[in-house]
């Protein structure tokens, strides 16, 4: 009995110690920053984006990667030495796989697709190993199977992040909206659906004016499911846009809690990411180019309905590799992407303050 008591009281012990880690790593980096996108001055409409690649591991992914390790630790699914396996194949990995060195913990992530050093070197640079898996939907059984052989942890971001992600203020929510006054739209892509649901649910719990838009990429399942109030809607196809669009309707998004979502063709995130870069010289993914889309769209509705107002989105992550895809001609007409129409509608649209995006 004696021993099951030390053993009970080391292990909570290790569980404070890691929670005030945790804690302290995000209180050392404070908010991340918005950054202006720049409109006419007299329309009267401002453009934020909060700058989430300001992280240390680069993305978005970093807030949902220390959520993630929180709840699992306080609900005991994590303890001392416990292995932590997910099953995922971006920037989520390597969030994830910086907090487990952080606490000391080992750490395998479970990818998609044959084996690619480029998206393996970054996960093992800190500590983590990386398993390859085909087809690209086995990664979720194939992680099963390993946090059980190891008696580890699945970390199992598509469940939990929804429900570990705070919505009352302490993290992306609360600072977004203590940064940007009074927002008009916010605007968000869905992955885990995780972050659009913090947003939704704070601005529910605060009784804030702001509405909350999604863009979602081709190939997705969010928006058609949403419009067609299917929670169980499947396309079986992977978004070709990192962080964002599933093949499937996933636990953590929560369409009830969406004013709007805004279908975004993939070419139109191509072009997107390129005008943010011109902007800000931040290198950006698909996903903030979409944002940025879905953005323009909604200020031009403003504009039409002679609206006032801000408009906040995110800059979900940057790297040079990203200067090597969605920046690059040759890698996006090897996809049968075209962004020349959509780069045309935004140059013509913040030139003239028309917009006649391709598609409407």
């Amino acid at each position: 009995m004696a021993d099951d008591e030390a053993a009970l009281r080391e292990g909570r012990e290790w569980a404070a110690r890691a929670v005030r880690r945790l804690t302290a790593e995000r209180e050392e980096h404070g908010p991340t920053p918005l950054i202006r996108f720049p409109l006419p001055a007299e329309w009267g409409v401002t453009l934020l984006f909060k700058d989430e690649s300001a992280h240390p591991t680069g993305s978005l992914k970093h807030r949902a990667a220390r959520a993630l390790f929180r709840h699992a630790i306080a609900t005991g699914r994590i303890a001392e030495g416990t292995a932590v396996v997910e099953a995922t194949g971006g920037n989520a990995a390597v969030a994830q796989a910086h907090f487990a060195r952080l606490l000391d913990l080992p750490y395998i992530a479970v990818m998609p697709g044959a084996e690619s050093p480029g998206r393996a070197e970054p996960v093992r640079a800190l500590g983590g190993e990386c398993r390859f898996v085909t087809p690209p939907l086995a990664i979720y059984e194939e992680a099963r199977r390993l946090a059980d052989d190891r008696g580890g942890c699945y970390l199992d971001q598509f469940t939990w992040a929804e429900r570990a992600l705070d919505w009352r203020g302490d993290d992306l929510a609360g600072e977004l909206f203590a940064q940007a006054a009074d927002p008009v739209w916010v605007v968000v892509g869905a992955g885990t659906g995780a972050t659009a649901a913090a947003l939704g649910r704070h601005v529910r719990l605060h009784g804030l004016p702001a509405r909350l838009a999604v863009v979602d990429p081709e190939n997705s399942a969010y928006f058609p499911g949403w419009a067609a109030g299917a929670r169980d809607y499947a396309t079986g196809m992977p978004s070709r846009v990192e962080g964002i669009g599933r093949p499937r309707m996933e636990p953590g998004f929560l369409p009830s809690l969406i004013d709007l979502m805004l279908p975004v063709p993939d070419a139109a995130s191509v072009a997107g990411a390129r005008a943010v870069r011109a902007a800000t010289g931040l290198p950006v993914g698909g996903s903030t180019g979409a944002n940025l889309w879905g953005a323009l769209h909604l200020v031009a509705r403003m504009r039409e309905r002679g609206e006032a107002g801000t408009v906040v989105s995110l800059v979900c992550d940057a790297g040079e590799r990203h200067l090597r895809t969605w920046h690059d001609d040759g890698w996006a007409a090897g996809r049968g992407l075209d962004p020349a129409p959509y780069a045309a509608a935004v140059d013509r649209f913040l030139a003239t303050g028309e917009w006649n995006a391709p598609g409407g």
